[in-house]
């Protein structure tokens, strides 16, 4: 066996046991949560990138409860934040506190570590806390570390945080901020429960049904799995269409669409087609595949950019939506160059 042909059998063998655990965490999770398997799917290809999931829908959709199951699918740690308009950064990140030493007798500062050092952190009705308390999370998330005093403390890994915001009230609630949106990389849409979803989620509530979720990965085999992801292939030709995509979301850019350019005020950042083709590649294994295809960037578009276009005036009078308007890239956008410049 030649050195290039074992290490084809040792990829297939990990991509192989990728696919096994991915699905063994689908049916954990299924064991609660009713439907919603794309929005799942979603959720466990964002944490194989080592993203982080903005979950939005009316109440009772079960947003929290899909995080709380997966947490429970997982050994890792596991916080919950209730944010509130009185929420402090210093809830959130921690801070110094003066403690007497034992020896000395002398007060020094030591550090009361907050409930972002988790692993998975529900960041539950996040656009409830002011947008104070909101940017003490972008450096946790972007960077994976908070920094307290002139001091940096790092978080554990794998960080992964999921955040649920209810789209209809608007009162007492404060739009996240886009630099702050920006560090998802995937914004997901709850939607209702079918009359079949309903039916069984009643059989599983109103019987004493109570499930048994059991934990099925470690933080290390997590690690394992991201760094596995970015091994996967991306050929040039798939990559530049990623990209175009993406320029495509530029208003007067060289790709934009007439309808980009009507009713968009800002595009996506370079945040947007990392996300894209990362969760691209992460589709490709679950296909059994070991290299991207177009329809992997194209599946991850929507999820990646919706919330990284911010519509004009415009857009917004006219009723359009950023999905409306990433559909029409979608459809507009060659697959090839060739196609691009006949």
């Amino acid at each position: 066996m030649t050195e290039s042909t074992r290490a084809t059998a040792e990829v297939e063998k990990r991509c192989s046991e990728f696919r096994r655990i991915f699905e063994s965490l689908r049916k954990e999770i299924g064991k609660v949560i009713v439907g919603h398997g794309d929005i799942v799917d979603d959720a466990l290809i964002c944490l194989f990138c080592a993203g982080h999931v903005l979950l939005e829908g009316v109440p009772g959709l079960g947003k929290t409860l899909l995080v709380r199951t997966l947490s429970s699918a997982l050994t890792m740690t596991f916080r919950r934040i209730q944010f509130t308009p009185d929420l402090m950064p210093a809830d959130i990140i921690g801070t110094n506190i003066v403690m007497e030493d034992r020896d000395t007798g002398r007060r020094v500062f030591q550090f009361q570590q907050g409930p972002i050092f988790g692993q998975i952190i529900l960041a539950d009705e996040i656009n409830r806390a002011t947008p104070k308390t909101q940017s003490a999370m972008l450096e946790a998330m972007q960077e994976h570390s908070v920094s307290v005093g002139g001091q940096v403390y790092k978080l554990p890994e794998p960080f992964m945080v999921l955040a649920t915001q209810n789209p209809i009230e608007q009162e007492g609630t404060y739009p996240l901020p886009e630099a702050q949106l920006d560090r998802f990389l995937f914004k997901l849409l709850v939607p209702y429960s079918n009359h079949q979803e309903l039916s069984e989620i009643l059989n599983r509530t109103t019987t004493g049904f109570t499930p048994q979720v059991q934990a099925v990965l470690d933080g290390p085999a997590v690690l394992g799995g991201q760094q596995l992801v970015r091994q996967i292939v991306i050929a040039p030709h798939v990559q530049d269409y990623a990209i175009r995509l993406v320029l495509a979301t530029h208003p007067n850019g060289q790709y934009a669409v007439e309808m980009t350019n009507r009713f968009v005020r800002f595009g996506a950042s370079p945040r947007g087609v990392q996300a894209a083709v990362l969760a691209a590649k992460v589709r490709a294994m679950l296909d059994g595949r070991y290299h991207v295809s177009f329809a992997d960037v194209d599946r991850s578009f929507l999820p990646g950019m919706r919330h990284r276009v911010i519509l004009n005036f415009e857009g917004q009078a006219e009723g359009v939506t950023t999905d409306d308007l990433l559909r029409k890239i979608l459809e507009e956008t060659p697959k090839t160059m060739e196609k691009a410049t006949a």
